[in-house]
C-alpha cells in the first residue's frame, strides 16, 4: 500500500520540479524583453531631440525627418520580437540617413548638443545589442527546454510556447560586404 503512494508522491514532485524549472525559464524570457524595452524606448526618446537639431541646421530636408519619425512610430507599435526587429531595421536605416545628412553639413557636426545626442544614441545601440544577446540567450535556453523529453511533455500540457529571436539584421546586413581593387 507504502509503495504505490510513494511512486506518486515522487511524480507529482518530479511534475512540480519540472513545471517550475518551465516558469523559472519563462519570467527569465519576460524579463530579458522587458529589459529590450526599456533600451529601445530610450532609443525612441532620443530621436525626437536628434531631428530637431539637424532640423535646424537641413531644414529642406523634410523627407528624411518625415522618414525618421515615421520609422519611430512604427518602432514605439512593435509588439513581438520578430516586428521590433523589423521595425527597428527600418529605423536604423532611417537614422543612417539621417546621420548621412549630418555629415553633408559641417557646421551641425560641430555643434555640441548634436554631438553629445550622436554619443548617447551610439551608448544605447550598445545596450540594446546586449540586451538582445542575453534575451536570445534566455530564449535558447527555454526553447531547448521545451523540445527535450520530458519536458515537452509538461510543456504541451501546460501550454508553454517557444519565443521568438529578437534579430534586427536582415538579409542584405547578413551579406559579406564586397571588396573591389581597382
Amino acid at each position: 500500500m507504502l509503495m504505490p503512494l510513494g511512486v506518486i508522491v515522487v511524480l507529482v514532485l518530479g511534475v512540480v520540479l519540472l513545471y517550475n524549472a518551465l516558469v523559472k525559464l519563462k519570467v527569465l524570457v519576460d524579463n530579458a524583453w522587458a529589459d529590450i524595452d526599456v533600451q529601445l524606448k530610450r532609443r525612441h526618446d532620443l530621436i525626437p531631440n536628434l531631428v530637431e537639431t539637424v532640423k535646424g541646421y537641413a531644414a529642406h530636408e523634410k523627407g528624411t525627418f518625415e522618414a525618421v519619425v515615421d520609422a519611430r512610430s512604427k518602432a514605439m507599435a512593435a509588439k513581438t520580437p520578430e516586428a521590433a526587429g523589423a521595425a527597428e531595421l527600418g529605423l536604423s536605416a532611417a537614422l543612417g540617413k539621417l546621420f548621412a545628412l549630418a555629415e553633408a553639413y559641417p557646421q551641425l557636426r560641430a555643434v555640441e548638443s548634436f554631438t553629445q545626442l550622436q554619443g548617447q544614441l551610439a551608448q544605447i545601440e550598445e545596450a540594446v545589442q546586449s540586451a538582445r544577446r542575453y534575451y536570445n540567450a534566455v530564449v535558447r535556453d527555454f526553447n531547448t527546454k521545451i523540445a527535450q523529453v520530458p519536458w515537452n511533455i509538461l510543456a504541451s500540457l501546460f501550454s508553454f510556447k517557444s519565443r521568438e529571436f529578437f534579430q534586427i539584421a536582415d538579409e542584405t546586413e547578413r551579406a559579406a560586404p564586397s571588396v573591389k581593387f581597382n
